[in-house]
């Protein structure tokens, strides 16, 4: 299940993503809860109460960004539980380093380092859980990204998704294309100033991105197993589970 298709019609290069990302970084987090009215936060929150976590191995989020998905992890997970974000974009993780001294943070802090998810920096069979939240996407090779985090994923643990998707109710299908195309990018670009074009790049890069069963079969070819999916906002947003099998 090559990416290859994909890529030819939205421009993921790896310099392109994260020089976009780069010049957002600033504005990413007031655009976020803007633009998804804050239901961003609530997306993210359904994401850690679908995680068991033990009190074991520790938890990775890749493309973590400014990490609020790791933080809130990290208000979660046992004692003693570590947890790491990572992301190739420095200025994203210097704003997620910021949140993380905050006196508001996590009493666990969370260890945020430099890695490309195509190439992740652990040995494997490591983590419990190994997320990532609307960040799969902008992997180049989505499937190289998967098979990635199944790699450090210890057996028996989850790889979880958090990623936009499409409704397929018709008249709110309709409606969310119309401001997913054209509304959003316009208040985006106008709001954020970048000279990537990131929120025309971003109905580009949900349009092209697998969703529900399709992005399933993608973490079935990745070796994941007891994979399932739960729409969230009637299908604008998703979160993917799969299982790496125990042996």
């Amino acid at each position: 299940m090559s990416q290859t298709s994909d890529s030819s019609t939205v421009d993921k290069s790896g310099d392109r993503v994260r020089e976009m990302f780069r010049q957002i970084a600033p504005r990413y987090d007031r655009m976020n809860h803007l633009l998804s009215l804050n239901i961003d936060r609530y997306w993210r929150w359904r994401t850690v109460r679908k995680m068991d976590f033990q009190p074991t191995r520790p938890v990775l989020d890749v493309c973590t960004g400014t990490g609020d998905l790791a933080l809130s992890i990290a208000r979660k997970v046992p004692h003693g539980v570590r947890v790491f974000g990572s992301d190739f974009c420095n200025a994203m993780l210097r704003i997620a380093t910021d949140k993380n001294a905050e006196p508001e943070g996590p009493v666990k802090p969370v260890r945020f380092l430099e890695a490309d998810a195509q190439a992740l920096p652990f040995e494997s069979d490591r983590f419990q859980y190994v997320t990532v939240a609307f960040g799969l996407r902008n992997v180049a090779d989505t499937d190289r990204g998967l098979q990635e985090m199944t790699r450090v994923c210890a057996p028996g643990g989850h790889v979880v998704v958090l990623e936009f998707s499409k409704p397929r109710i018709p008249v709110l299908k309709q409606i969310y294309g119309f401001y997913f195309s054209h509304v959003l990018p316009r208040i985006g670009q106008w709001m954020a100033r970048n000279n990537q074009s990131a929120y025309e790049y971003l109905p580009e890069s949900v349009g092209h991105f697998p969703s529900g069963p399709d992005l399933l079969k993608h973490f079935t070819a990745a070796g994941l197993t007891d994979v399932r999916y739960t729409p969230l906002t009637l299908g604008v947003a998703s979160i993917y589970i799969g299982r790496k099998p125990d042996s």
